[in-house]
């Protein structure tokens, strides 16, 4: 008996490289019906049976948070019954047909082995996945969930994808429906206060150019760092002065040495040490210490420092550099960039 194993990762790049590293390079590709993605299919074992794989993927969330059509007028629905009305999961993009696609690939597979990003979004698209083909995949099985399994790794590499395929877990529920409690506030406080804040503020200036005000629980922090940050520079006056600098030889050796008072805001003050330092032809060394200095060991990036790093030494945008990352990801050249650790993988190579 040969099994028939779907492996869903979340994009199609990813199931691309996931199947030719596990194939050994004898993966043959097919396009999608749906258009969008595509399936990898070869042969292996599974459990030490042989086993037939499919390896497809979604393309992010496969499912979106929303509230009933009928909550959608502005006009006749209080900001305030948002918080009880009814939140329903709708097809992140119906263009796609992704439930309809997965459904079909997986139908009558034996097992499911889930690749997708591992982290608290990837985790919460695995049960998305499991939904969609739960029908047509395990039809009424009340134990569906031990032919799920999940996949874990942080790098797109050979030692990587075959280390994680050989040590398969569980996806986490509880991870998962962290992010489904995320999505419900993000709702809920988003179209609440971006509608009372737009109607009150369009109230209360009759000339506000902007149709809607929008609000989000990051989005408006964040703003807030940018206003005052803004006002900073604006308020900024800049202000002259001066600092000493001179050079020594002696023994044919020519330095520099920093001048402890640092900078003079007064000019007149600043021409007199000039003056006395003209005049002193010679400088004499009163103290001499030495001091050991420990470099410690670099960190590895997380997402928020990746940016920090990319802005100020490269000048990308936070945009930018997440698209990047996420391309260099896929290719296998660095670990998941979308991590808030900075402790670097147990399998990682750190003598290159």
């Amino acid at each position: 008996m040969t099994f028939t194993v779907v492996m869903v990762a979340e994009k199609p790049m990813l199931a691309d490289s996931i199947a030719q590293l596990l194939s050994n390079g004898q993966a043959k590709k097919r396009k999608g019906w749906n258009g969008v993605c595509s399936v990898s299919e070869y042969s292996g074992t599974f459990h030490g049976k042989p086993a037939k794989f499919k390896v497809t993927s979604t393309c992010g969330h496969v499912m979106s948070l929303d509230f009933p059509q009928k909550y959608n007028n502005w006009e006749r629905i209080d900001p305030a019954e948002l918080y009880a009305a009814p939140a329903v999961k709708i097809e992140a993009n119906p263009k796609m047909k992704m439930n309809e696609f997965l459904a079909s690939e997986a139908k009558s597979a034996d097992y499911l082995v889930l690749w997708l990003d591992c982290d608290k979004e990837g985790e919460n698209i695995c049960f998305e996945v499991i939904d969609a083909v739960r029908s047509s995949m395990f039809k009424n099985r009340s134990n569906y969930m031990e032919n799920v399994y999940r996949a874990h790794f942080s790098a797109i590499t050979e030692k990587d994808i075959k280390a994680a395929m050989a040590n398969l877990g569980r996806p986490d529920k509880n991870m998962a429906l962290s992010v489904d409690a995320r999505q419900e506030l993000d709702l809920r406080i988003g179209c609440s206060f971006t509608r009372f804040q737009t109607k009150f503020f369009q109230g209360k200036y009759g000339d506000l150019d902007s149709n809607v005000i929008s609000y989000g629980p990051c989005q408006t922090p964040t703003l807030g760092f940018c206003v005052t940050r803004h006002d900073q520079i604006v308020q900024f006056k800049p202000e002259a002065y001066w600092v000493m600098k001179t050079t020594f030889t002696t023994d044919g050796q020519t330095f520099s040495p920093e001048w402890a008072r640092g900078r003079m805001f007064d000019a007149e003050v600043a021409r007199l040490f000039l003056e006395r330092t003209k005049k002193t032809g010679s400088a004499s060394v009163t103290d001499v210490s030495k001091k050991e200095a420990r470099k410690e060991r670099p960190c590895a990036l997380n997402t928020v420092e990746l940016m920090r790093v990319a802005s100020s030494s490269l000048g990308m945008s936070p945009s930018t550099t997440m698209h990047v990352a996420e391309a260099l990801y896929t290719q296998g050249y660095i670990s998941y960039p979308r991590t808030e650790t900075t402790q670097y993988p147990a399998n990682f190579d750190l003598s290159g």
